[in-house]
């Protein structure tokens, strides 16, 4: 992974989470969180908010790595979360896949599952992509 990518998950919030990319293409990313005791709410599951979080950072990184070619920006509109299936220990398994790459916007969907490939969760994300103002080409999305 190049140097810009690796910094959009090693840094910010995402860093803390500790989103892993594991594979990576302009329509689809494959990601993996190990599960740890921060990140349980006090029932001992994972807590809805990191499935969130993996999905906002999953499908806005990767629009934005296909729209900052032409000089545009990405940034999370709609995070649509549903959970099916705890996670307690492991790891937590995503794969994004983009459903709609438009001009002014993209739809991702994203798809969790534990270490058994069980589904756990599902988001659909969207994605606002507009123009990057001139001393923002080149930044790396929030």
């Amino acid at each position: 992974m190049t140097d810009v990518r690796a910094h959009l998950f090693t840094s910010g919030f995402a860093g803390l989470v500790g989103i892993e990319v594991t594979e990576l293409s302009d329509s689809e990313m494959r990601a993996r969180v190990p599960v740890r005791d921060d990140l349980k709410q006090p029932a001992g599951l994972v807590d809805g908010g990191v499935y969130a979080t993996m999905a906002e950072d999953m499908a806005s990184a990767a629009t934005w790595l296909v729209v900052s070619r032409d000089g545009r920006n990405a940034m999370g509109l709609s995070n649509q979360t549903s959970f099916l299936r705890p996670i307690t220990e492991g790891h937590i398994h995503a794969v994004a896949r983009a459903r709609h790459q438009g001009r002014s916007t993209w739809v991702w969907e994203v798809e969790f599952s534990d270490d058994q490939d069980r589904l756990c969760a599902l988001s659909r994300m969207t994605i606002a992509v507009r123009d990057m103002p001139d001393a923002q080409a080149g930044a790396q999305p929030r």
